[in-house]
């Protein structure tokens, strides 16, 4: 696989950590997504969106989303490039600092505030986002929980690249679930391909995304108040994480190597470690870390955040033990250890 600068954003880079999981020596591929345009794996989705919808987009009247952040700052970047306006639907859970950056850029934010009895906001966000399109038209959505040029944007991208990065080798490879689109592009490209990969989806305890029952829910970027629509029977093998553990492990990753990630990526790698303990064929993993620690600065990596919300102790995971950082496959600099 090559690249070049026609190609698109230019590959992220990929850490590879040699760990020890109760003794035994592991390898953990970190994909490190918040070095995407518009510093998330959401900079690929929304690139592909608005090429299916631009030229349907009216530029006196524009576009809207329903965004738990990331994808709607990636679009108001590409609206405010393209001199279109753009409308992000978000909810209470969306970070201040992406707020900020996506006022920032002239797009308006109108925020769905009521929970919708699933455990979230998705659905009154949805309603928010329908009540909009009948006041309004011309307003174009382009729906990133329904439209293929979500999926197809990791299955022609993001999957190869990580496929091209990690030598082709055999591992498993943990894709957290939001629209599911992500984890619909990488299971694609693994039946066309041939990849050595066992796909693991990984969801927020009390998401329906997967098809698991809906709760109550306090991470963003990870989990939905309802199924996929791009994974109509689900996931297998699916873990499910809970907000404590995804948080402690976010900690103790910076704390031992110095990478911050997002919550959703905390989710990913708490999976990988509970793999490598129960099977011990599981020795090689590789996780698809949505985005950076910038993004989480007043929640996870809060202390007053996390006692607010109950999560408490020591940033540790007993009988695992970081051996080795190796050089990175991609671009890296000072970012990933801020």
């Amino acid at each position: 696989m090559t690249w070049s600068p026609g190609d698109g954003p230019a590959p992220t880079p990929v850490v590879p950590l040699g760990i020890e999981v109760a003794g035994k020596p592991r390898r953990l591929w970190l994909k490190l997504e918040g070095y995407n345009p518009y510093g998330s794996i959401k900079g690929r989705t929304a690139l592909a969106l608005w090429r299916d919808v631009a030229d349907r987009v009216d530029p006196r009247v524009g576009f809207l989303e329903s965004t738990s952040g990331n994808l709607g700052l990636a679009l108001a970047a590409l609206g405010a490039a393209h001199r279109v306006p753009f409308t992000a639907v978000v909810d209470p859970r969306t970070s201040a600092a992406l707020l900020y950056d996506i006022r920032a850029l002239g797009a308006r934010v109108v925020t769905a505030d009521t929970p919708d009895g699933a455990g979230g906001y998705l659905l009154n966000r949805l309603a928010r986002v329908q009540a909009m399109l009948d006041a309004r038209p011309a307003l174009v959505w382009p729906n990133q929980y329904t439209n293929p040029a979500n999926p197809a944007a990791h299955e022609t991208g993001t999957a190869p690249e990580l496929h091209w990065q990690t030598h082709e080798e055999r591992m498993s490879v943990l894709v957290a679930v939001s629209t599911g689109g992500t984890l619909a592009g990488f299971r694609r490209y693994a039946a066309t391909s041939g990849a050595d990969w066992e796909l693991i989806g990984v969801d927020a305890a009390g998401s329906a995304a997967l098809g698991g029952p809906a709760g109550p829910r306090l991470l963003s970027g990870i989990g939905s108040s309802r199924p996929s629509a791009f994974l109509p029977d689900g996931h297998r093998p699916t873990v499910y994480v809970d907000p404590q553990e995804a948080v402690r492990v976010c900690l103790w990753l910076r704390d031992t190597t110095g990478i911050g990630v997002g919550a959703s990526a905390g989710a990913l790698v708490a999976a990988a470690l509970r793999l490598f303990r129960t099977d011990a064929r599981r020795t090689s993993a590789a996780c698809l870390c949505p985005d950076g620690a910038d993004r989480y600065l007043d929640t996870v990596y809060s202390a007053a955040w996390r006692s607010a919300h109950g999560i408490t102790g020591p940033a540790v995971v007993p009988g695992v033990r970081v051996l080795a950082i190796s050089e990175s496959a991609g671009p890296l600099t000072e970012k990933a250890h801020s």
